[in-house]
């Protein structure tokens, strides 16, 4: 599917992983909206790559409502990744046995809203207005590409909630997909294993931290790049045959328990 001349949408676009996806669908041809919260990183890769910034949170319908509007005035929506997300670590229950301690059910809606709901809900937006598209030569009217994770597959100690979320999104591929075949839209997943993200920036000695966690990876062992994801995500967009599937990038990781 060719995307010159559409408009794109990448929520969490302002940094990281989908910065990298925001400048790979520039460089096809799309002008990007980058939808996030961060106004400052997001208007200056926007001028970067000659996109739109909208600030978006994506638990406010309302704002992911304006973001598709924005782009769908640009020029046609054909394409939309989902890369907004959270991380969250705490185990089930505490040490000391009371209630109290147990994982704080707070966290756990918090993750759930944002990293399921908030994809949710903007592929449903996205592809109401993808829908209204005059479809090209093999009947497509967009695509859509979201984020979950390895943890969906292989959550680790501490990551109840964050597994439940990314578990949603893959969870809901395959008859998204279905849904969305009458319209001509297709549908795919990506779950990176460990990304060099500024993430990693906050912790001690993060070079070193990073060449250790790179060591569990099956080959090759070190962390994948947010460029490396940003290819595979261009990948599910614009190949037209690539749809319901859920692929993982993570260098053959499997992750341990902890």
């Amino acid at each position: 599917m060719d995307i010159t001349g559409s408009s794109a949408i990448v929520t969490g676009g302002a940094s990281g992983i989908g910065a990298a996806v925001a400048r790979a669908l520039a460089a096809k041809g799309a002008t990007v909206v980058i939808a996030d919260l961060n106004a400052e990183k997001g208007e200056a890769l926007a001028a970067e790559i000659g996109g739109v910034f909208a600030q978006v949170d994506v638990t406010d319908t309302d704002q992911i409502t304006a973001a598709v509007e924005a782009a769908a005035q640009i020029a046609p929506l054909r394409a939309c990744v989902n890369s907004a997300g959270i991380g969250w670590a705490q185990r089930t229950i505490g040490r000391d046995g009371q209630v109290e301690s147990a994982h704080s059910m707070e966290a756990f809606r918090k993750v759930v809203e944002i990293n399921l709901i908030g994809t949710f809900d903007m592929t449903r937006q996205a592809a109401s207005v993808m829908s209204r598209n005059d479809a090209d030569v093999d009947g497509q009217r967009g695509a859509i590409v979201n984020m979950a994770s390895v943890a969906a597959f292989d959550g680790q100690i501490g990551q109840a909630s964050y597994s439940a979320s990314k578990g949603g999104v893959v969870g809901m591929t395959l008859p998204i997909a279905r849904d969305l075949a009458a319209a001509g839209i297709r549908i795919n997943t990506v779950a990176p294993g460990l990304i060099d993200t500024p993430i990693y920036d906050g912790f001690p000695n993060p070079d070193e931290f990073k060449a250790n966690l790179g060591q569990n990876v099956l080959f090759p062992k070190r962390l994948g790049t947010a460029d490396e994801l940003a290819s595979m995500v261009v990948e599910l967009v614009t190949n037209s045959y690539m749809n319901a599937e859920v692929v993982r990038v993570d260098g053959g990781i499997r992750m341990p328990p902890k």
